[in-house]
């Protein structure tokens, strides 16, 4: 019985002040979780929870039983700070307590 091919993925990790990147050579049939397991990220960052975080394939949200490709980029997603819809309310909400243009107004002068 032969080998499962073997293909090139890589892992990737970024944090505010440190980002890691880890070229892997996986069985054919790898999923996205033995990946990540594989690349030692889980100990070198123990802060992340695999089941509760999110993750995915060049930058598209995969289910960690998602079968890796030659040349996939595994990325590992930090949850948000802040809820971009609540953000954007509040953008707006404030925009419209601000006049036209976004600034204060001035007087014209006719020179």
């Amino acid at each position: 019985m032969s080998e499962a091919p073997l293909i090139h993925v890589e892992v990737v990790y970024a944090l505010p002040h440190v980002q890691m990147l880890v070229p892997l050579t996986v069985a054919e049939g790898t999923t996205l979780e033995e990946a990540v397991k594989l690349s030692g990220m889980l100990e070198k960052f123990p802060d992340i929870d695999l089941p509760s975080s999110k993750a995915g394939i060049w930058n598209k949200a995969a289910d960690l039983t998602a079968v890796l490709r030659e040349k996939d980029r595994v990325e590992i997603y930090r949850p948000l700070i802040a809820d971009p819809k609540e953000v954007r309310r509040k953008r707006a909400e404030e925009g419209k307590a601000m006049k036209k243009g976004g600034g204060e107004l001035s007087e014209k002068t006719d020179a």
